[in-house]
């Protein structure tokens, strides 16, 4: 017996539910930067990043961006992504919170595959933009009964 598929309708919610972090602390920095050997010390000495001219450590950017991916492909699927982007528009500071969300900006058909374009941003709890990021997400055919 063979499946059908349907192309219309994609089964894609146009939106996920907000994710907010809790406050980000020195310890968050330190044990990203121990997973991806960004060792840099303006992220987890104080006395360091003072004398280059920052008020305290702050978040690796790459720490946003990946929990944004992440949040992102719990979404649509990580066998689905097929581009991913993140421009950076501020820093993280320690006690910040994040605020991922994202939506479908629009649908794309190509031959056979049906794509999702996505918008999202991550929002720090006093107005600030963290970053932005758009990725596309191939959209599987929904299985018919």
């Amino acid at each position: 017996m063979s499946t059908r598929l349907a192309y219309g309708e994609p089964a894609v919610a146009p939106a996920p539910p907000p994710l907010t972090t809790p406050p980000l602390t020195r310890t968050d920095f330190v044990r990203y930067q121990g997973a991806s050997g960004d060792v840099n010390p303006v992220h987890h000495d104080d006395t360091y990043a003072r004398a280059v001219g920052f008020p305290s450590v702050f978040a690796p950017g790459m720490y946003a961006a990946g929990m944004m991916a992440t949040y992102l492909t719990d979404w649509l699927g990580l066998p689905n992504i097929r581009r991913y982007a993140a421009r950076f528009r501020d820093q993280a500071w320690p006690g910040d919170q994040l605020t991922f969300t994202a939506s479908v900006a629009r649908m794309e058909e190509r031959g056979t595959e049906r794509r999702a374009f996505v918008e999202a941003t991550c929002d720090l709890g006093d107005g600030r933009t963290l970053l932005v990021a758009e990725a596309t997400f191939l959209v599987p055919a929904r299985e018919l009964g």
